[in-house]
């Protein structure tokens, strides 16, 4: 019998598995949710999940403002009082075009070293991931402020590039830490897409994200790890890009955004996917037996040939029905 580890591996070599592998999130509220729904909170812990990730970010030691409000180590605020998981920024640490006066943190921390050898020992059968989130664009614009870094793009260049290598050390660094424990892939979180396409559009990506992404990505790759991508929204436009740089696994695969049979068809051999299972419409909006039925067409067609973890497209967000989440796990539990 395969475990979750050799699943996944076998899975991302495009090769049949037992069962198709999973992996299931939930946000704060949806977890209390399924707690309340079992009555046991241990269920929860419990849903046979194939990937253990250790997040850098939430290992990161980060200062509590007010209630609810949080200051993590780049002097980013967030506002957590609505969004539990993640937060709004509530400030703009770049305020200006300049990085004179900006002490960029330490990458490679006390706390994050002394939590790998645990993580590792922890999870000998699954497939360990080290998760980098806010991993560039992300990062710059969390400093800096969404609007002024795509008008820096066109108007400041420069800054823009001295900002994002800045990043990529401190990334290359992180990299360099997982990759001396026994991890089987890296994971970067670095949202580029709408649900119309590029937040920055193509041209400016390639310019300023893909020369960074080569470098991170080939340096896993390098040490025969795979690769991930989480990016919310439609990104295709790259998808080719991706491949170039090393890229393995595409997550979240949105079906609100792209067609997942046919992307799934078009790049396989190429590139896996992880997700599929949509949070904003089949979840949070269809009854117990939809959930089921395209559940199972999900694990059947996109399964077949690996290259496919099934997942929902996003963390569970509070909005879905406790019904509906515990219809999806009754489907990816019981495969034979």
């Amino acid at each position: 019998m395969m475990t979750p580890r050799t699943r996944v591996t076998e899975a991302l070599q495009f090769r049949d598995t037992d069962i198709v592998p999973y992996h299931v999130t939930f946000s704060t509220e949806a977890r209390e949710k399924m707690i309340a729904y079992y009555g046991d909170p241990s269920l929860v812990d419990q849903v046979g999940n194939h990937l253990a990730m250790i997040s850098h970010r939430k290992v990161s030691t980060w200062t509590q403002m007010s209630p609810g409000v949080f200051r993590d180590e780049w002097g980013v605020v967030w506002d957590r009082r609505t969004d539990r998981d993640i937060g709004t920024v509530a400030n703009c640490v770049l305020a200006e075009r300049s990085l004179d006066h900006y002490q960029f943190p330490d990458p490679v921390t006390t706390t994050l070293v002394e939590s790998y050898p645990s993580f590792v020992a922890a999870n000998r059968d699954k497939f360990r991931v080290a998760s980098l989130g806010f991993s560039l664009f992300e990062r710059a614009w969390s400093l800096r402020g969404m609007d002024h870094l795509l008008v820096d793009m066109l108007d400041a260049p420069g800054f823009v590039d001295d900002l994002l290598d800045r990043i990529l050390h401190f990334n290359l660094a992180q990299i360099d830490l997982a990759l001396s424990h026994d991890i089987d892939c890296v994971y970067f979180g670095d949202d580029w897409g709408s649900q119309r396409g590029m937040i920055m559009g193509p041209s400016l990506w390639v310019k300023f994200i893909k020369p960074r992404v080569r470098q991170m990505y080939g340096k896993v790759r390098e040490a025969g790890r795979f690769v991930m991508i989480h990016s919310c929204g439609d990104v295709r436009e790259v998808f080719p890009d991706l491949i170039e740089c090393g890229l393995n696994v595409f997550n979240p695969f949105q079906p609100e955004t792209m067609d997942v049979y046919e992307t799934k068809d078009r790049y396989y051999g190429r590139l896996s996917f992880y997700g599929g299972i949509s949070v904003q419409r089949l979840l949070p909006h269809g009854t117990p037996d939809e959930v089921r039925e395209e559940t199972s067409n999900l694990i059947r067609k996109l399964g077949k040939g690996g290259g496919y973890i099934a997942s929902p497209s996003h963390v569970i967000p509070k909005d879905v029905p406790a019904e509906n989440i515990a219809a999806m796990l009754e489907v990816l539990q019981g495969q034979s």
